[in-house]
């Protein structure tokens, strides 16, 4: 069964309504020649392939993509849509890219059988910040002369929390990043009127939206994103009280030791950097980058940015015993 007629609409950053979307050959030839910067009809194929990257050997680690693309020229693309923040994002992308490559050929073949392959992260999450930079392409370069080492591995990072609300480009990639940030009909359509393949995707958005089925998959999805999310608040809250409580009392304690008046602001003030240390600690644990972490103690402690860059810079990784 199908409905239209309610406003509902899938968003393409939940990872199940992504891996629909690209199974559309139009969308995807679209998206793909964004990311290649060439023109789309000049991709004659694109062929989905497994998503499952078998282990090398018994005991290995099973490598699982969102949506794996052959292209004519025999070049992958593996395209991975990331919601949440994940720590290790940055190896597990080396992992995937890496098996992926060495996947390509089976033992006792040239090496020269090896074809490009390319990881696309399209991420719902800060993974570089201090920086307002939304796109990037790396690759391996010599340190001193830039000079490329091979082309056959490339790395595409789409930080779409990044991307300005205002911004006015023609370039194919940024109006993809702000399809993929819609948030509504309103907008979809919108980005739908700037070339035919961005039509055909939200044309596909309807189409999915109004699948009963489809709707229920992506609900369950969403619900399970919303809980993980939930349960990462919370455990947050109460990190951040057991950081407060600690550095409170131990700050008292110690405090108390140096007496009156000044062993009072003494404990204060240490009970406060304790509490700041613990703090940062806990939001490492929590997966949380830099900048996150800045952030809550800035909330907590009323700091100014200086003194919160300052203390998280201090405190970051780091076994450092208050006394």
């Amino acid at each position: 069964m199908k409905r239209y007629n309610d406003n509902f609409i899938m968003l393409p950053t939940v990872d199940i309504c992504f891996k629909q979307l690209m199974q559309n050959p139009k969308v995807r030839r679209g998206f793909i020649a964004a990311l290649l910067k060439i023109d789309p009809e000049s991709i004659r194929e694109t062929t989905l392939l497994p998503t499952i990257l078998e282990p090398d050997y018994e005991g290995a680690k099973q490598g699982i993509l969102d949506v794996r693309v052959l292209l004519w020229d025999k070049t992958q693309l593996d395209m991975e849509m990331q919601v949440n923040f994940f720590e290790d994002w940055t190896d597990r992308v080396l992992f995937y890219t890496g098996k992926m490559f060495v996947n390509q050929i089976k033992k006792g073949e040239p090496y020269g059988k090896l074809e490009k392959c390319i990881h696309v992260s399209i991420l719902d999450f800060i993974l570089f910040p201090g920086d307002e930079e939304y796109y990037r392409v790396f690759h391996f370069r010599d340190d001193k002369t830039g000079k490329v080492y091979s082309d056959k591995m490339e790395i595409q990072v789409l930080e779409l929390r990044k991307l300005p609300q205002d911004i006015q480009t023609g370039e194919d990639i940024i109006t993809w990043m702000k399809f993929f940030s819609g948030k509504n009909r309103e907008e979809f359509e919108q980005m739908a009127k700037t070339n035919e393949y961005l039509d055909e995707a939200y044309s596909t958005l309807l189409d999915l939206s109004a699948d009963d089925l489809k709707r229920l998959e992506y609900e369950t999805r969403e619900k399970a994103l919303r809980d993980y999310n939930s349960q990462m608040e919370s455990a947050e809250r109460r990190g951040l009280a057991k950081g407060e409580e600690r550095g409170q009392k131990i700050g008292e304690k110690r405090g108390e030791k140096i007496g009156e008046k000044r062993g009072e602001k003494r404990g204060e003030k240490r009970g406060r950097e304790y509490g700041i240390h613990v703090l940062i600690e806990i939001c490492q644990e929590m997966g949380f980058d830099k900048e996150m972490a800045m952030k809550k103690i800035m909330e907590k402690y009323n700091l100014a940015s200086e003194e919160a860059k300052e203390k998280t810079e201090q405190y970051w990784k780091q076994n450092i015993e208050l006394k």
